[in-house]
């Protein structure tokens, strides 16, 4: 099977540390680095989740040429957040698709367009992507368009994005699946509910999770609701993990 991936890459950073003190100028924490952990995430999680569960599985990744960074720190006993810091969205390079990736668009199985609306997907690209391949999905973050319903087999809105596309969403239901959280998702008027996770430790990167296998399990079923289940318990066991992770 070949899937090709389409979005923004980012790498990010979480800084583990210890907090015993106070900093002297100024009422503010001062975290002690413990440990530091890299990974690829954005459309590089949806690759990293898909590999965990098939190391097989051919993928194709098209993203941007200048790096987004994204650095977390993080109080290493509660998993508590104090700052992100966000370098790189500002030179983000516009998509510009070469002869190969329009080959590898067009003899994927499943193509997945994650987008996280940082520049590098315009709306002309976004729309020749839905309608060169055999099957689409989308995970966006911007206003869904006519033409994007139009191209893209199904369209993933978490709850926040589905009230910005209230109206599109509920007239063509058929074609958006809503991720609720802790909930489950919806789609159409069916709330396939979650499995309750062991503990809610960290939902960063869940929704590139239910995207992933949502897609891979549709492809292979045909079956809707089998499918969101299926996404449901894996985003549930990431988000019981610390981090931007993967199910297995």
């Amino acid at each position: 099977m070949t899937i090709t991936i389409i979005g923004e890459l980012c790498h990010d950073t979480f800084v583990y540390g210890e907090v015993v003190r106070l900093c002297p100028e100024a009422p503010v924490p001062v975290l002690t680095n413990i440990k530091t952990e890299n990974n690829f995430g954005m459309a590089g999680n949806v690759k990293r989740n898909l590999l965990s569960f098939n190391s097989s599985l051919q993928i194709n990744l098209i993203h941007q040429k200048r790096s987004i960074k994204k650095t977390r720190y993080i109080d290493d006993k509660t998993n508590y957040m104090f700052l992100r810091v966000d370098e790189g969205e500002e030179n983000v390079d516009r998509i510009i698709l070469t002869p190969e990736n329009i080959e590898e668009i067009v003899e994927s199985d499943i193509v997945i367009v994650s987008d996280y609306n940082k520049g590098f997907l315009d709306e002309e690209t976004t729309v020749k992507i839905g309608k060169m391949s055999k099957f689409s999905v989308i995970d966006t973050k911007k206003r869904v368009s006519n033409g994007i319903l139009e191209s893209f087999d199904y369209i993933k809105l978490n709850e926040y994005e589905y009230l910005r596309n209230k109206e599109i969403a509920d007239k063509y239901n058929e074609k958006f699946i809503i991720t609720l959280g802790m909930k489950g998702a919806r789609h159409k008027n069916t709330v396939y509910e979650s499995p309750s996770p062991k503990q809610t430790i960290d939902v960063s990167g869940a929704g590139d999770t239910f995207t992933a296998f949502f897609s891979l399990r549709y492809h292979e079923t045909k079956d809707i609701g089998q499918s969101i289940s299926f996404a449901n318990e894996m985003a549930s066991i990431v988000v019981s993990k610390r981090g931007v992770t993967t199910p297995f």
